[in-house]
């Protein structure tokens, strides 16, 4: 948030006002939103989150956008407005929204990884793949497999199947995982099947089918199809 004090600067005069129109400056660093405001954006935003959770995408967004009339820097508002438009296809707009919650926190992992999925749909990969790559470096990040596979899909549609490999295996590492090691594995086949590695394309398609949970899903329709292409 900004607040507009420069043509309050430039009307006054002197030594000791523009000292003034310094210090009213560094209180607007400060954000300009007082502790009674930060709470209403609280919770308009938890109203926002529970409405969400009901399916109400409309009257989630107007919680929302409250939250951001009180607090325009909001990062969590800033992030679910995001997801709204993505879901509603509007990837343009959910960019923007995104790119404000990481201006407010940039520390924020999660938006990184969000980011790095609009840009995917916005068909920009290589800025994508430098997100992806920005949400696995933080070390708190809770849920980094999430990243990894969506930096091996990126990478894979690029070409790069080393770096795809690599982002699927750091991908397993995590534990307890948040992405289905079913899908991962399937991923990693396919990889290690372009490049030629048939053996470990095998071990990797066959480990997806045996943790898949539903054996007659896509995850095992698309692992047995890889299988058989091996054997021609």
């Amino acid at each position: 948030m900004t607040c507009e004090l420069q043509p309050l600067i430039r009307k006054q005069s002197g030594p000791s006002r523009v000292v003034i129109g310094l210090c009213l400056g560094l209180l607007a660093l400060s954000g300009c939103v007082s502790e009674e405001r930060m709470k209403k954006a609280d919770g308009y935003y938890q109203e926002g989150v529970a409405v969400l959770n009901s399916g109400d995408q409309q009257s989630a967004y107007v919680s929302f956008q409250k939250a951001l009339q009180e607090n325009p820097r909001h990062r969590d508002s800033h992030y679910y407005v995001a997801f709204i438009y993505a879901y509603q296809e509007k990837f343009d707009l959910a960019e923007a929204e995104i790119r404000e919650a990481i201006r407010t926190d940039p520390d924020y992992p999660e938006a990184f990884n969000f980011l790095g999925q609009v840009l995917v749909k916005l068909n920009r990969r290589t800025e994508a793949i430098q997100a992806f790559r920005k949400a696995v470096s933080y070390p708190l990040y809770k849920s980094p497999d999430v990243a990894y596979y969506q930096l091996g899909l990126a990478l894979e549609s690029e070409g790069d199947m080393q770096g795809a490999k690599l982002a699927f295996e750091d991908a397993l590492k995590v534990n307890p995982p948040n992405v289905p090691q079913a899908m991962v594995y399937l991923e990693l086949g396919r990889v290690h099947y372009k490049l030629g590695e048939d053996g470990k394309a095998r071990e990797a398609l066959a480990r997806a089918v045996s943790l898949d949970k539903d054996k007659n899903g896509a995850v095992s329709t698309e692992a047995k199809a890889l299988m058989e292409r091996l054997k021609l």
